[in-house]
């Protein structure tokens, strides 16, 4: 089996993502980033599902971006919004799929695995730079430029399965595949116990997608009416 570092976050797509890998016959190694989050639950979800999904391994890396802000989910001061707006939301974390992707750059070399797979999407998604095609394009080429293993012959291929997916198409794959989507965390607030606020854009998101795909919704929530 050929080694892949998938980051896993806890959340649905991310889930999706690893039992694709698992699919492939991917021996994966599961990365999950502490990087102050306010969804802090979605470490433990990230937990569940690598053991549920088959991870080879699992690991968490910290590295606190509240030191920088500027993001409704690393800033305590900064609500997470609960209407969707036009442009790029306070949801956005500068730079933090450019840091979790060098991450696992780091260990995929260290692994000697010429794989990375990770959830971006960019069609139901918050406007987020870095879940664009060109993103995903760019980061690879970068990334084969960067290190020994690619100048020494073995590029590094960068997986975004979902990128080009809707949320219920998604969803549907994922359950193809098995996933018991009632253990992911997908929510920007959720609690200690897991359970989603029902109202920020990622809730929104995921119960659309539920409902699209005509799937009985098994995210558990704060308040009943938020259903």
């Amino acid at each position: 089996m050929k080694n892949a570092v998938v980051l896993l976050s806890g959340g649905l797509d991310s889930a999706t993502v690893l039992a694709m890998a698992r699919q492939q016959g991917y021996s994966c190694y599961a990365l999950s980033v502490d990087y102050g989050q306010r969804h802090h639950s979605e470490l433990a979800a990230a937990q569940r599902v690598a053991h549920a999904l088959g991870a080879t391994e699992h690991r968490v890396i910290n590295i606190d971006l509240t030191g920088f802000g500027g993001s409704a989910l690393t800033d305590a001061n900064i609500a997470v919004p609960e209407q969707t707006s036009a442009g790029i939301p306070l949801t956005y974390v500068p730079a933090r799929n450019t840091i979790m992707l060098s991450l696992a750059l780091a260990w995929a070399e260290v692994l000697q695995a010429q794989d990375i797979f990770f959830g971006v999407n960019a069609v139901d998604y918050s406007g987020y730079p870095d879940c664009r095609p060109e993103y995903v394009a760019a980061y690879e080429r970068m990334a084969n430029l960067a290190t020994q293993a690619a100048v020494e012959g073995k590029p590094l291929t960068l997986h975004a399965p979902l990128l080009h997916l809707s949320k219920a198409e998604i969803i549907r794959q994922g359950i193809q595949l098995g996933i018991d989507y009632g253990i992911t965390v997908s929510c920007y607030q959720a609690d200690e116990q897991g359970r989603a606020c029902g109202v920020c854009d990622s809730c929104h998101l995921r119960r659309e997608g539920f409902k699209l795909a005509q799937i009985q919704d098994p995210t558990p929530y704060r308040n009943t009416a938020s259903r």
